[in-house]
Parts: structure tokens; sequence; C-alpha cells
């Protein structure tokens, strides 16, 4: 064989195993977000003490519902407060005190270790779509979402490279019974994910189910010592806290398993149209909130939450992606970091009714926001459609793939040596060009953030390949994802005792579509 045949085959087999590198299966999840840039901060010093000043005035005068739930009354009363009724009323300070033993950060524990995340401090974890009944793809339109869906979203949100977190009720599966679909929902994510999830919150029995199912997947010993689940709580503004979402708090709680306490105000409806006087019912809220979970189990790991829209006047429909909403999540981020916890806020949100332009837009106002104003835990990072009605595939993957992104917005810029690229600016001096010196052959496979989903192609080629709009080129991205997905390795033994735990309790009770 001659030495030009040699070489020729030489780099044919580079550019083999070049495309086979490109081609093959690759599983992978980035670290969570570890923010090198800072905190856009929209409110000044006294800005900041007029809404706390005001939050804690609501908190004495105005006081708190906590509905259907004695225990919390009783809860309250101990720890000083005035109960009228069902109304509590807090005195000033007593809420920022309880709120003081909250850690700053803490870990939620995948069962894959590498998978845990730190939540909290200059951090920031992405988690999908959370609630939906409906779920839309370009094949089957708009309907309500099966178990099959919901188990598609999971292995989804495991083959995401951006994405870290499997998230919770990624739709809503209305062909299995009200009392029932949690346990099914809580397997999935165990079983055809590796990445951490959030417990059931939908009665106080299924968060205690979730609880016994972790203990089945982790251990017992491991679950009582530390966090495996982050579970949204959401508080019924204004001011109002019922005995579900209080009840399933309670049992995580009691675990030192983390809640998110979160505010869900429609701005101009559930709370005052002003971004200041939003501002100061989410605090109120929020300081309730968390310092009930801290009367539970003092040091229990507890997110700030908020999530706040405002309200076309003509329609009365939510809107997203807009201007006050992303200055309300800036405000209340600096009031999270006052009081030092951990903020989820963001998310892909958008009104749109398809993955179109309207949903670009309004998303990466939103996305953009959550970088910027300090969100640490972002549910609805991706899927998020019909302001929240729909859990829509192609916009699950394309939102995914712009979660790349913030990973690299939020690395900053660096001035190392390699940076600085000094080698490269002498080497190809004035008139060259960078593509062939040796300091891009070396950067080149890292310099950039890199597409799985848009189409960068001369126009003649994507002519020649059926000019597909973004929806298109998305749909095949699902299908791909789909089809290459490769369930991550689990405990026969653990895998037995988990699907015996789920048929048990389902054949415990009745099915209940109510």
């Amino acid at each position: 064989m001659s030495e030009a045949r040699t070489a020729r085959r030489g780099r044919g087999g580079g550019g083999a195993a070049r495309r086979a590198e490109r081609t093959s299966v690759k599983i992978e999840t980035a670290k969570y977000i570890e923010r090198n840039i800072p905190n856009f901060e929209i409110l000044n010093e006294e800005a900041l003490k007029i809404i706390e000043t005001n939050a804690e005035t609501i908190l004495e005068e105005v006081g708190v519902n906590f509905v259907n739930n004695p225990a919390a009354l009783e809860r309250w009363k101990e720890a000083g407060a005035t109960v009228v009724g069902e109304r509590v009323h807090i005195p000033r300070g007593l809420a920022r005190k309880l709120c003081s033993t909250a850690p700053k950060t803490f870990t939620q524990h995948a069962r894959n270790p590498e998978r845990s995340v730190e939540i909290g401090g200059r951090n920031l974890v992405l988690a999908p779509v959370y609630g939906p009944p409906f779920v839309r793809d370009l094949e089957g339109g708009r309907r309500y979402a099966t178990m099959d869906d919901f188990q598609k979203f999971v292995k989804l949100g495991y083959m995401s490279k951006w994405l870290h977190h499997s998230g919770g009720t990624v739709c809503e599966p209305t062909d299995v019974a009200v009392n029932k679909r949690h346990l099914d929902m809580l397997l999935a994510h165990m079983e055809l994910s590796d990445k951490p999830f959030m417990g059931s919150v939908t009665e106080p029995s299924r968060a205690q189910d979730s609880v016994e199912m972790c203990e089945i997947l982790f251990g017992k010993d491991f679950v009582e010592n530390n966090t495996v689940m982050t579970s949204l709580i959401n508080i019924n503004s204004p001011m109002t806290f019922d005995d579900v979402m209080m009840g399933a708090m309670e049992v995580f709680a009691a675990k030192n398993q983390a809640c998110i306490v979160s505010p869900f105000i429609v701005g101009g409806a559930m709370a005052p149209v002003s971004v200041a006087g939003t501002l100061t019912q989410v605090l109120a809220e929020v300081l309730a909130g968390v310092s009930y979970n801290q009367l539970i189990r003092p040091g229990a790991p507890v997110i700030f939450g908020t999530f706040v829209t405002s309200i076309d006047m003509n329609s009365g429909a939510p809107t997203f992606g807009t201007p006050e909403a992303s200055h309300i999540l800036y405000g209340a981020g600096q009031l999270a970091r006052r009081m030092g916890l951990p903020y989820r806020s963001g998310g892909g949100l958008c009104g749109s009714k398809l993955p179109d332009a309207q949903a670009a837009y309004e998303t990466s106002n939103t996305l953009n926001a959550a970088l910027m104003g300090g969100v640490n835990f972002m549910l609805h990072a991706c899927g998020w459609l019909e302001g929240g009605l729909v859990s829509s595939f192609e916009k699950f993957v394309m939102d995914a793939d712009q979660l790349g992104i913030l990973h690299h917005l939020a690395k900053g810029v660096s001035v190392d040596e390699n940076a600085q690229a000094m080698d490269a600016i002498r080497e190809v001096g004035p008139g060259g060009h960078y593509l062939g010196c040796a300091h891009t052959q070396a950067n080149f496979k890292e310099a950039f953030w890199r597409t799985s989903v848009l189409d960068y192609k001369p126009f003649e080629t994507w002519d020649e390949e059926g000019a597909r709009d973004t929806y298109t080129l998305a749909a095949a991205r699902v299908k791909t994802m789909l089809e290459t997905y490769q369930k991550p390795a689990m405990d026969p033994a653990v895998n037995e005792a988990l699907h015996a735990y789920v048929a048990q309790k389902k054949a415990s009770m009745p099915d209940s579509f109510t």
C-alpha cells in the first residue's frame, strides 16, 4: 500500500470517527449553572425597605387565612401570633425570626450522585414545565394528556443535556384515576430518569406516598438525613393557605424535604396592578408560608417562590413575557436574597397557542429575566404553552435547546491566557484568517454554543431538505430523542420494590376521578 493511499485512509478513518462521534447517542447532563455574572437589581435600598415594612404591616394588621387547618392555628398561637377565627395576625418581626432558620443553600440528591444539584447561592437549576392537563404535538394536535405522554416527557427531560431536573407534573395524565396517578408519575421519574425530581402535593397522603417511595429508592436512613425531593406549595393568593397544600408541606417539611413556597398571582386579579403593591403582597405571603414551614421543622430546606403574570384588561386572560412581570421577578429576587433564601421564578412562559414567534418572544423574555434576576430554581424552563394549559413536545425540545444559551451567558467573559488569544493574533497577522490557526484548532469544539434543533444551513441545502420550519425541525428532534432513549440502570430489587408498592397502593382503593 502506497504512502499516499495510507495517508488518505488515515484521513478517511479520522473523518469516520468524527462522523460517528457526531451521530452517536450521548446522554449527558450539563452541571447546574454557576453564575459568573452579576444579578440585575431594579430596586434601590429605599424601595426595598418600603416593601419590607409594608409586608410586615399586612401580616400584622390584615393577617393571612389558614383554612380548614386547626393544627396550624394552634402552632401559630404557640409561636406568638394572634388568631381570630381562621385569620392569623403575625406580629412585626416574628415571621422574619422564624424564617431565619431556613438554609441559604441545600443539596437535592439524585439517585445518580453525579446529577445531584445545589439549590441557592449563585446557582441556577433548570426544571421542565409543570401542571398542564393538555399536550400538543405536530402530529396529534391539542389533546388531553395521558400517562404515555407523561412518560415521553420524562424521557425527553432525561435526554436533554441542558436540563438539570426531571421536574414533577410535566403534564397531568387524565387517563389514570386522580387518586392514583401520582404513583405512576413518581414511578416514571424514578425509573425513566436518574435526575432529581419533585414530590406530589395534591393531597397530604400523596405527599406521604412520595416520601415512602423515596425511602424505597434511596433508603430510609438516607431520606431521613438528606433532601431528595423539591415540591411546589402554591399559596391561594391573596393571602390564603389551604389545608391541602399546607398539609402536603407539613409532610415534606417534617421529613426535611424541600418546599417551594410560592404565591400564584395574576396581577390585577389576585394582587394590585402596581409592581410595588404586588411585591409587597408576594413578600407577605412568602414570609407567612416560609415561617410556617419552619414551625414544622426549623432548618428544613425551603425556597422563596414567586409566580406572577399580568392580565389582559380586555379579555381577562393572563399575559406572559411582559415588562411588569420582569420587574416583579427582579424585585422578588432582591427580596429573597435579603432573606437569605434560594429563589424560584421564571421559566419559558408564554401565552401562545403554538410554538410560534409569539411563543419565542415571550419565552426568551422570561428566560433571560430569570437568568439576570438571580433565580436559583427555574420551574417551567421548557415545554410551556398556552398560558400553562399545554405541555408541547416540540416546544420542550426547542426550549431545552435554548437553555444552553443560559449556561454560556452565565459563564461571563474569560480573560485567562487562552482566552486572550494573543498567540492566534500573532500567528494570523494582518489580512489573514483564523480558521486554520493553532488556537482555533485547539478551541473550536467548545468555543461556541451549538444548537441541536435550529437550522443554519445555506438556503439551497435547506430548500433541498424540504424547507423545514422550526416546528417541523423540533418534531423531528422529538422523534429522534425518543427513538434513541436509553433507560438508566437501576438495582432490580429496588425496581421490583417500587412496582410492588405502586401495585399495592392502587389495589388498596377504588378509582376516583374527582
